[in-house]
């Protein structure tokens, strides 16, 4: 059987060196390869796990989590290996690998890192894809579950609902999102003000290598440390009822002074009721998911926001798992087949796209607003979204150290804007970026930037355009920190001091990971 097992994997070894032999990097690749299949157990398939660019299955496997088409051009960086470990010994000896041969990693769970983040990398490296480590194990008597980092959401919250439709687990409102990067940028959603975010119902992990870095891989840029195998999250009761609404306004329909009042209003409301606001190109939209029925709804609207003039017949009653099938005007029949999906169903909408964030402190005056909205009339309808998410309610309760997410208390609602655009012409994709640019720039006249108060963003939307570290050689604390600050403010340095005591090499590396101290 050994010697069986090792003609096979010298047959291997033949296939790769042929298809790496044009590349001026072959000579570590095919080393590192060869580490793989000489340290891997015999029993391991491994060409069901290693997959090298002639693999007929390289591209299927390559493009099953792309999120966004601006890395699928010819011209971006692809993997010279791709590694799908199904057991973390495959994904010890990689590491171990990659660390004698000098070769780059990349950690992809779902693939929605805005700027390629999780995939691409322009040194030489392989990509470990965590597919395979997507089971969910719910425990409904203790209200707790074991979650893959492979796993998405959508896999989790109809487990979930499966197994007690009266429990939750509160992570973001996209179905594709991979539980891994989620949690490793904190994991803000809809029910945030009740709740708080995804990590901070995080009470274990399994990982590689592990020492101490309990604290950083919650909201702490996770692939900065180390790979995650699996997180054990409390679950929350939730109402399996909802009551929701989705209304448009128009210019005319007074929706800049809307867009004003709903900063004052969302996120001080009952942590029952969430109302995200939503620019696009000639209106803006109003949508609201609320734990309990019709009546009380309209009585809280009426109450806190009559302006908008919410009616009865505008409130439609679901299940909670129906909410994600809701918001993006789905029929409800679809739910499962919807939330289930592992690949992204809008991706011929917005196939390339450029998104930044920010976090809101102070309400952003009328005529802010109106600067925004004549943005957006220079855009096509479908080509540019910007979504306001109310914080406050638990938000505010949560120490600022309490992970390394820091936009607690005093933030009122999150920003995320959308530039896309629908083919790989170079001049259109600038020219939306350009767009980007200056919306954010824009945005930035109201809000503080300040030594001691910088200009806040969330790192799961991660932007290249706030700074990187040096691709060749050492990147200074004090240079990471200028885009550091944006994401971790405070934490930020004790995020330094973990990696330190984690990775002082700096293996775990990429344009916006955490350096140790020399």
């Amino acid at each position: 059987m050994q010697q069986k097992t090792s003609i096979l994997q010298l047959a291997f070894l033949v296939l790769i060196s042929i298809s790496l032999a044009a590349s001026s990097s072959a000579q570590p690749v095919n080393k590192f390869v060869q580490c793989l299949t000489q340290n891997l157990d015999n029993s391991t398939a491994i060409s069901q796990v290693i997959f090298v660019p002639n693999n007929p299955s390289y591209p299927l496997v390559l493009n099953s989590r792309t999120q966004n088409l601006r890395f699928q051009t010819p011209e971006t960086p692809h993997p010279q290996v791709i590694i799908t470990p199904n057991h973390e010994s495959q994904i010890q000896v990689a590491i171990r690998c990659a660390k004698k041969n000098g070769l780059q990693m990349r950690i992809r769970s779902g693939g929605h890192d805005f700027d390629g983040a999780s995939s691409v990398s322009q040194d030489p490296f392989f990509l470990l894809d965590m597919t395979n480590f997507r089971s969910i194990s719910v425990d409904v008597k203790s209200r707790t579950a074991w979650i893959g980092v492979g796993a998405v959401l959508g896999e989790v919250y109809y487990t979930v609902y499966q197994a007690n439709n009266s429990l939750y687990f509160p992570g973001g409102s996209a179905p594709t999102v991979g539980v891994g990067g989620l949690v490793s940028g904190g994991g803000y959603g809809p029910f945030s003000r009740k709740y708080g975010l995804a990590a901070d119902h995080v009470i274990d992990a399994r990982v590689i290598d592990s020492n101490d870095f309990f604290w950083a891989i919650r909201g702490g840029n996770g692939a900065s440390f180390g790979v995650v195998l699996s997180y054990k999250v409390n679950l929350v009761e939730i109402n399996p009822n909802f009551t929701a609404f989705n209304v448009s306004r128009t210019l005319e329909q007074n929706a800049i002074q809307l867009l004003h009042k709903w900063q004052f209003v969302a996120p001080r409301m009952p942590r029952d009721l969430s109302i995200s606001a939503q620019f696009a190109t000639g209106s803006a939209r109003f949508m609201a998911f609320f734990q309990g029925n019709v009546t009380t709804l309209l009585s809280l609207m009426e109450q806190y926001f009559p302006e908008l003039g919410v009616t009865k017949e505008d409130c439609q009653e679901i299940r909670w798992v129906d909410n994600y099938a809701y918001q993006y005007g789905l029929s409800l029949e679809l739910t499962p087949e919807f939330v289930l999906g592992r690949v992204n169903p809008f991706l011929e909408l917005t196939p390339y796209f450029k998104g930044r964030s920010d976090f809101v402190q102070e309400p952003i005056p009328e005529i802010g607003i109106r600067e925004i909205w004549n943005l957006f009339s220079q855009r096509n309808p479908g080509e540019s979204s910007m979504e306001w998410t109310p914080f406050g309610g638990k938000m505010d309760e949560i120490p600022v150290s309490n992970i390394p997410f820091p936009h607690r208390a005093g933030t009122s609602f999150l920003v995320v804007n959308i530039a896309s655009w629908n083919s790989r012409n170079a001049t259109l994709a600038q020219r939306s970026i350009n767009w980007s640019r200056e919306l954010y720039r824009t945005i930035g006249k109201y809000i503080p930037n300040t030594p001691s108060n910088p200009r806040g963003a969330y790192v799961n939307y991660r932007d290249f355009d706030l700074g990187i570290n040096n691709q060749k050689g050492y990147t200074s604390v004090k240079q990471a920190k200028v885009w550091g600050a944006h994401y971790f403010k405070s934490n930020f340095d004790r995020l330094v001091k973990v990696k330190t005591m984690v990775d002082s090499q700096n293996f775990f590396n990429f344009e916006q990971s955490i350096p140790p101290y020399r």
